[in-house]
């Protein structure tokens, strides 16, 4: 693949982050019009008005996560399935949800045919999290908010950690690691970066 060759040239240097990237196959997560760009490092559109980002982003911001084998783990914003996919490499459960039910089903396919059992993809509006499941070890967003919503960081464990883009949505916006301790939240901005927005409630059908 193109860009595992780059991700050591962008900063990536987690071997267990470089093996989970190089296990899974980005193509499998791409459908129709962009299938033959899979393997670039470039964003992509998908269904819904949404994108898969550019494996490079991926990669640092799981390297960010610093996920271990016996992780819990949230993703806000399931997409494509890819990013859940690498994690499900690295943490013992991963769960991810989306406010579109077609993405779900489709990662859910992919996930099944690739023989993923760790993970589990629901439809849900992902600013509320998933309350039920809580605390978990790690919390990791693919769509931007202006300030790490509280009902997340409410569920993130002390010692975990959580990663975000934050930002307006029509602005240059910038990836956040929070990590949640005793005496309160540690913010760390890492680089610049453009999600789509984080939207409240559950997403109609558009695609």
């Amino acid at each position: 693949m193109q860009f595992l060759f780059s991700l050591r040239s962008r900063g990536v240097t987690n071997k267990r982050v470089l093996n989970a990237m190089e296990r899974v196959d980005r193509g499998k997560y791409i459908r129709g019009t962009f299938e033959d760009r899979a393997y670039e490092d470039t964003p992509l559109p998908i269904a819904c008005g949404q994108t898969i980002s550019q494996p490079s982003i991926v990669a640092l911001m799981t390297e960010a996560l610093d996920v271990q084998p016996r992780d819990k783990v949230l993703e806000i914003g399931t997409g494509s399935g890819y990013q859940a996919a690498i994690l499900s490499q690295l943490a013992r459960r991963v769960y991810t949800v989306d406010r579109y039910s077609r993405l779900v089903r489709e990662a859910r396919a992919v996930f099944e045919a690739e023989n993923i059992t760790n993970i589990i993809a629901l439809i849900a509006d992902g600013s509320r999290g998933l309350p039920e499941q809580a605390p978990f070890d790690r919390i990791i967003l693919t769509a931007a908010s202006e300030d790490p919503p509280s009902p997340l960081l409410e569920q993130l464990r002390v010692g975990g950690i959580m990663v975000l883009p934050v930002g307006q949505s029509d602005t240059v916006q910038t990836l956040v690691k929070v990590v949640k301790t005793e005496d309160g939240l540690d913010y760390h901005e890492l680089r610049s970066v453009r999600f789509v927005p984080l939207l409240e409630g559950l997403g109609k059908e558009n695609a």
